[in-house]
């Protein structure tokens, strides 16, 4: 009776051990942009954990990144013009290209082919082939653009600071279709594009106001609206613009910053009127809705930036204040909310959240960290 188990227990102890499975999911790790040292910090969200560095990427002084559809490789668009593309599985850079000399920020088209980058100097979009970093396109403009959006269809939109217009380019037919979709105002600033992909917003420095295009429209043009925010105010000192890619999108309302003001606007997403006002701690930077939630996020410019305030959209009320540290420069939700990630760059780590409770979850020590990414991002239209 006994000899069954003791050849079964042979054949266990000789059988050759199968090895780990090291496959490596790309699901919840994400980049963080260490701006000093030209580097980045792969995380992996769920582990709360810094997984390794990757060197060489030249000046992120003022980086971005996006990723491919499959989450495998980011794209990274440094301030000297590089645009870098890297393999978040090997964590190494697959290829660089010096493409202009001063870069603005990139996106890449809705099916993961083509990377767009907006340029300072000289100037203009140069479109990229996502696979070889070849360039498939030139388009000059003679001006500084910014706030290059993707958009359905593999197009992409951006505004033009000397020039003040708003320009589309598509790249669905064989050959691209380049369209000036208008005159928005004096030196846009940022621009980005509302979470249904049917609005390109863009903000104007040179003047009040904000620029609105209605892309689903038949024939987009641009609409003024809040034009007459802040004239009765002295403008205060403006340290750092705001970025427009983080402004919210909560329910039927943009938060938008008021431009050399401390307070946020609240502004009817289909009317376009303003419809509150909110005092802040000090100059908003990024306007970040929590996911599954109603309540913004907003992080501020030197010499204020080492707060956090949150904001119930449905009273716009500040409910939070939190004191991470000097030197606040990022916030990136988890992609459902329960958390978020602070990149404190004068402490050199980045924190996490709980977003509803808001106890410190973790601290990552990172070289002057600024903007985080995360790859879900890979699946969100307009960035």
């Amino acid at each position: 009776m006994k000899r069954p188990i003791l050849a079964l227990a042979l054949i266990l102890m000789t059988a050759p051990v199968c090895a780990a499975d090291t496959t490596m999911a790309t699901g919840d790790l994400g980049l963080v942009v260490e701006r000093t040292t030209g580097s980045l910090l792969a995380v992996d969200r769920s582990e709360h954990a810094a997984i390794g560095r990757i060197e060489g990427l030249g000046d992120l002084s003022h980086a971005s990144i996006t990723y491919s559809p499959d989450e495998r490789f980011a794209y990274v668009f440094g301030r000297d013009g590089g645009l870098t593309k890297v393999n978040m599985l090997s964590q190494a850079i697959v290829k660089r290209v010096l493409q202009a000399g001063n870069s603005i920020g990139g996106a890449i088209s809705d099916d993961g082919k083509l990377i767009a980058v907006s340029n300072y100097e000289p100037g203009g979009v140069r479109v990229f082939d996502a696979d070889t970093l070849e360039m498939v396109a030139d388009i000059p403009l003679n001006a500084k653009t910014i706030g290059l959006v993707d958009l359905p269809r593999r197009r992409f939109a951006w505004a033009t600071w000397d020039s003040g217009e708003a320009w589309m380019a598509d790249f669905s037919g064989p050959e691209m279709v380049l369209t000036k979709l208008g005159d928005v105002g004096k030196n846009p600033y940022d621009a980005v594009l509302t979470d249904d992909g049917r609005t390109f917003l863009i903000g104007l420095f040179g003047e009040k106001g904000v620029t609105a295009i209605d892309l689903w429209a038949d024939k987009p043009e641009p609409v003024r609206f809040l034009k007459d925010y802040g004239k009765d105010q002295e403008d205060l000192p403006v340290y750092k613009m705001p970025h427009l890619q983080g402004w919210a999108f909560t329910g039927d309302q943009f938060v938008l910053p008021a431009v050399g003001q401390h307070e946020l606007l609240w502004v009817d997403r289909r009317s376009l009127t303003e419809t509150a006002r909110t005092k802040t701690h000090g100059q908003p930077v990024f306007i970040i809705a929590q996911p599954g939630s109603p309540y913004v996020w907003v992080n501020f410019a030197t010499p204020l930036n080492d707060t956090v305030q949150v904001v119930d959209s449905r009273n716009h009320q500040v409910v939070k204040t939190l004191t991470p540290g000097e030197g606040v420069l990022h916030m990136e939700f988890a992609p459902r909310g329960a958390e978020v990630w602070i990149s404190v760059r004068d402490a050199d780590k980045v924190k996490v959240f709980d977003s509803f409770d808001y106890h410190l979850i973790a601290e990552i020590a990172a070289q002057s960290p600024s903007g985080i990414f995360f790859t879900s991002r890979a699946h969100r239209i307009g960035l």
